[in-house]
């Protein structure tokens, strides 16, 4: 077993390597490919729609970024979900000024539907557009980012519409932990096999740029179907997919940044609410993923400074040393792609290991019912073992 452990499977790992690579390489040219269309000559009008709770940080910078489009049909739709700081006087004092925008005052959840899934809900009732374009409020939006992305959304004649925003980090803790999603959507989902297989558990979402054709989203339920699901873009896009919907995903850096998370502690509780969720609460899956992980970008470091010390004899420095090469091309691609500083890629065995301690709090949180995001204690989930 030792044998195995520290020489044969090393070798596995590299194999398994370099399929991830061809993944990671074919989703940067299926990402780059879907942006390359003939500019629109019709413009439908975008609803564009921010569900907002205590964002007094980042409401004005955000909207201000939207109302500044150089797309020529749009409306701007807010809703404040009941804020307790200072969001509702900022954006009062923005619709004084500007036209386009309409804020809305959220009301009370309704039977089974509260959260951000109340809000969205909300916000599609009131929108006009022929498009809705759900963002989040610590986004910030280039001039051109609507009218390349409607393009898009055109071009590829999708029902749905998603991408990799460029996250902006700070600190350390938001470097271990932000960029984990997005890089594991762009190396272990390959699009070119998600895109062709109805299958909904092969699909990828960031609910901070979630773009559908009105039609599509009304015939999947919306958000009001939702409930209180935790995940609510991940969810919206399996049913785009099980109802035989068009969803595709864009390379987003240049036209939307957000900062996600203001620190780690804010990571950990968003994290936390998060990752068990976006496996739809399917325990084994889970916790055999995050169990892979370690295995594949921690196991060839154990091995190699033990080998170092020369207590493992059975390991194999050359094969040690291309296994540890080919994982660090695996995080400075994506990283590279999503605008990450490549100098975290480096870290990679620290970053894997601060979310394999996120995702056993996910699973305890979740499982002992003590899941909460912005002061709301949300719903225990219903777990299953596959």
């Amino acid at each position: 077993m030792i044998n195995y452990l520290t020489h044969d499977l090393i070798i596995h790992l590299i194999f398994f390597e370099i399929v991830v690579l061809i993944v990671i390489l074919s989703n940067l040219l299926i990402l780059h490919h879907s942006r390359k269309h003939r500019k629109i000559n019709a413009f439908p009008l975008v609803s564009i729609l921010v569900p907002v709770r205590d964002e007094e940080k980042n409401i004005e910078r955000c909207v201000l970024s939207l109302l500044a489009q150089n797309y020529p049909n749009f409306e701007v739709v807010v809703l404040d979900d009941q804020s307790q700081d200072n969001t509702p006087v900022i954006l009062n004092q923005l619709a004084q000024t500007q036209p386009l925008l309409r804020v809305l005052r959220g009301s009370p959840p309704k039977d089974n539907l509260s959260g951000k899934n109340w809000a969205c809900d909300q916000l599609a009732q009131q929108a006009k557009g022929d498009i809705f374009f759900f963002t989040d409020a610590d986004t910030i939006h280039q001039p051109q980012a609507l009218l390349e992305l409607i393009t898009a959304l055109s071009g590829e004649k999708a029902d749905l519409l998603t991408g990799f925003p460029r996250q902006q980090i700070l600190t350390l803790g938001e470097a271990l932990l932000v960029p984990f999603f997005n890089w594991a959507s762009i190396s272990f989902l390959p699009l070119f096999i998600a895109y062709r297989i109805k299958l909904p558990g092969l699909s990828t979402a960031v609910g901070q740029v979630m773009i559908f054709k009105r039609e599509a989203y009304q015939k999947i339920g919306g958000h009001a179907a939702l409930g209180n699901i935790i995940i609510d873009d991940l969810t919206l896009t399996r049913r785009i997919k099980a109802a035989g919907l068009r969803w595709r995903v864009v390379n987003l850096t240049d036209l939307v940044s957000c900062r996600m998370y203001h620190g780690m502690t804010e990571a950990v509780e968003g994290f936390t609410k998060n990752l068990f969720a976006a496996f739809d609460f399917h325990m084994l899956p889970y916790i055999f993923s995050f169990f892979w992980l370690a295995i594949l970008f921690c196991l060839p470091f154990v091995v190699l400074i033990f080998h170092g010390f020369g207590t493992i004899p059975a390991a194999n420095t050359g094969n040690l040393l291309v296994c540890i090469g080919l994982s660090l091309l695996i995080w400075s691609i994506p990283y590279a792609e999503i605008k990450i500083p490549l100098g975290f890629a480096f870290l990679y065995p620290i970053t894997v290991l601060a979310n394999e301690v996120i995702a056993f709090r996910s699973l305890l949180f979740s499982l002992t019912g003590r899941l909460s995001w912005k002061g709301r204690p949300l719903e225990r989930p219903k777990w299953k073992w596959f």
